[in-house]
């Protein structure tokens, strides 16, 4: 709990400051609601002084959205000097937001609380992603969910989604089997479809991007500012953070390092692509062609001495794929950080980011800045939650737009 006859708040950078001018009512209420959540339980004269916003303006605000139910108070302090002070924090039931994560192999379907916290989550798992298949999975997860919630149901605000960008597209890594299920998503307009299962509004976002959401504002993009997002899940994707700013480029590909060439053409043959030798895809084959079941990749005993054989050489080729991945992306953006996570086991994840590490340390940074290598701090389940994210975020903070304009001009 802070302590309001602490000295003075520093100031968050991500914070904004308030207006006192009229017409500002919206905005002054986010501010006040990012400063909450960015410095904890606060009393309403520290969130003037960090607002910048009158004490009258913040007693106005504060009083509205207690009874609005965002807001909850907090035990008084006493025992200080002058009059005792109540602290204000976020109410986890104040809005609820879900997220409709869909993958390749899996689909998850999730609620988050106001504070970000997940109450509740579904996860289903198929051969392929044939809509016919994961259409009815979704309507099956958000009636979960609809139960589950029972009178919080009518907090819930929106419904983030994500998905891979043309799901039709890579049947030729997916192999042959694929293109029938595959082939049912170039004419899907996957957000309607969503949106004709429930009442609420739904935004979308790649799923790589979404994941990159979730580690921006739950995991090191709290303290980190410009940094390269790796998520190794089926395929391995990305995501950009520059100044704190998610960056999607203008046809959505900024981050896209899954169809980053790792080699030199030669011969007049292409180089692989990085999702063609760093992907989990890659591994849960070599089991399945052992015999073994290809989703060992998301239990922790894949790392030991029974799957060694088939573990070492996709950790291999996959390290030093993303070791290329991280001195070029640094080469280019100026990271401060490469941050990798996955939907693959955790001790799978550490061991490919400690040996990408070692591959790494080959490379020269002459004239560049070395980005710290760092394990993501959301884990498994980022690309869901971070669009469960999106919805609170565009309607109860000021920096509503986390995305940057395709120009950074």
């Amino acid at each position: 709990m802070h302590s309001p006859s602490a000295a003075p708040f520093e100031p968050d950078e991500r914070a904004v400051r308030g207006s006192n001018h009229s017409g500002m009512r919206q905005f002054n209420e986010r501010t006040v609601l990012q400063a909450i959540r960015l410095h904890g339980a606060i009393a309403k004269a520290d969130l003037a002084r960090l607002t910048q916003l009158s004490s009258q303006t913040v007693s106005v605000i504060v009083s509205r959205l207690l009874d609005d139910g965002l807001l909850l108070k907090q035990e008084r302090v006493r025992g200080r000097i002058g009059q005792p002070s109540v602290p204000l924090a976020l109410n986890p039931d104040g809005a609820i937001s879900l997220g409709v994560q869909v993958g390749r192999r899996s689909l998850e379907v999730l609620a988050c609380d106001f504070v970000g916290r997940v109450r509740h989550r579904h996860e289903f798992h198929y051969d392929l992603p044939d809509p016919q298949r994961v259409l009815p999975c979704i309507a099956e997860g958000l009636a979960r969910l609809q139960q589950q919630l029972g009178d919080l149901w009518a907090r819930v605000v929106g419904l983030g989604l994500s998905s891979p960008l043309s799901m039709e597209k890579w049947s030729s890594v997916l192999g042959s089997q694929a293109h029938g299920a595959l082939a049912g998503w170039e004419h899907l307009d996957l957000r309607r479809e969503v949106e004709a299962l429930t009442h609420l509004p739904v935004s979308f976002a790649k799923d790589t991007t979404a994941a990159c959401v979730a580690e921006l504002l739950q995991g090191h993009g709290t303290a980190v500012r410009s940094f390269l997002y790796i998520f190794v899940g089926t395929f391995v994707g990305g995501g950009l953070v520059l100044s704190g700013h998610i960056v999607t480029g203008q046809r959505g590909n900024a981050g896209a390092i899954g169809s980053l060439p790792v080699g030199l053409a030669r011969g007049g043959e292409p180089p692989p692509q990085l999702l063609e030798v760093a992907s989990g895809w890659q591994l849960e084959q070599a089991l399945l062609q052992a015999g073994l079941d290809p989703l060992q990749v998301q239990h922790d005993d894949i790392v030991g001495p029974r799957f060694a054989a088939l573990v070492e050489p996709w950790l291999e080729q996959a390290s030093l794929a993303l070791a290329m991945t991280t001195a070029s992306g640094s080469a280019m953006l100026d990271l401060d950080a490469v941050v990798v996570d996955g939907s693959l086991a955790r001790p799978l994840i550490d061991a490919l980011i400690e040996r990408t590490r070692r591959r790494l340390s080959v490379y020269r940074f002459d004239g560049l800045h070395a980005p710290a290598l760092l394990a993501g701090r959301v884990g498994a389940h980022a690309r869901a939650l971070g669009g469960a994210l999106l919805p609170l975020h565009t309607q109860f903070f000021p920096d509503k737009d986390i995305f940057l304009k395709p120009s950074l001009g």
